[in-house]
């Protein structure tokens, strides 16, 4: 809500004081209602299938600033220019992309979960340094990072959500959950380099394997039959199948043991759900953890 603005005076100033101090009212207003759209607007003669965007430049990005463990070194990120404006340039890139030409799913996978992941590494470099993306995290951006980020492809501009909803889930691959990165610890892990459409399925294979490698995302007990999981296997529980009897089946070739996965295909397993750490995907607070400092 905007701060109210009070004025005292006298004589033909008054009037002025007036008209900036509604100015100043509005400015407020409309910062608290802000959108940050990136990329630019093309002409359609100047855009291209989404199979043919190139995404060597985010590679090479992820190449310096992501490790293995898909946490990112966002301090570092920040301070070189050079390669924020590589980032953008990246970005609009992504926006030459037409959703009215031809595509196949594997092109399309590809090129929303690059513009995901690129679109989310872009909003925490913005607001960085934080500890957490979530509204108290960002909340010097002045807009939800989840609606309000977003990135023109084509004629229309997309939300984080938006590209979520609108783009990834339709194409019935649960696994794009497992490579969509939310930029904290619980979601799914940042690769380190580009989705191709000539590599994607092998790629979503990968990351599936690498999340439920992780403990705190995926734990079982033979003795108690007992699975816990991600709780991102409870919110998108319909992405995974029509049943918790689905669910197992499904993500059963991508647990990390023979034994989990007999589990999971059993039928008698008892699931439940671990809590989600929010935490940003940063590597300055890993580094943090093992040598006590603070960042």
């Amino acid at each position: 809500m905007p701060v109210p603005v009070v004025l005292r005076c006298f004589g033909p100033m008054c009037h002025v004081g007036r008209v900036l101090a509604g100015l100043l009212v509005f400015a407020v207003a409309a910062q608290a209602d802000e959108q940050r759209v990136l990329g630019r607007y093309w002409p359609a003669e100047y855009r291209v299938a989404l199979g043919q965007v190139d995404h060597t430049p985010w590679t090479r990005l992820l190449q310096i600033y992501c490790d293995d463990r898909g946490n990112v070194d966002y301090g570092a990120w920040k301070a070189e220019s050079t390669d924020l404006r590589a980032l953008d340039t990246y970005l609009i890139s992504l926006s030459r992309g037409s959703t009215d030409l031809p595509a196949k799913k594997t092109e399309r996978l590809a090129f929303w979960i690059n513009a995901y992941n690129a679109l989310v590494v872009r909003g925490v470099l913005d607001a960085y340094p934080i500890t957490r993306i979530d509204p108290r995290g960002t909340a010097r951006l002045g807009y939800d990072i989840w609606r309000d980020l977003q990135l023109r492809v084509g004629d229309q501009a997309y939300s984080l959500d938006q590209i979520e909803q609108q783009q990834l889930r339709p194409l019935s691959d649960f696994r794009v959950h497992f490579a969509i990165c939310k930029a904290s610890k619980g979601s799914a892990p940042l690769l380190s380099r580009a989705y191709t459409a000539q590599r994607v399925d092998s790629q979503l294979a990968q990351q599936a394997r690498k999340f439920f490698a992780d403990r705190s995302r995926f734990r079982y007990d033979l003795t108690t039959r007992r699975i816990r999981l991600s709780p991102l296997l409870k919110w998108y529980a319909d992405d995974f199948g029509s049943s918790p009897q689905a669910r197992m089946q499904a993500i059963a070739p991508y647990l990390p043991t023979e034994d989990a996965r007999r589990l999971a295909q059993s039928g008698r397993a008892i699931v439940s759900f671990l809590s989600f750490q929010r935490a940003l995907n940063d590597t300055r607070s890993v580094a943090a953890r093992f040598s006590g400092r603070r960042f």
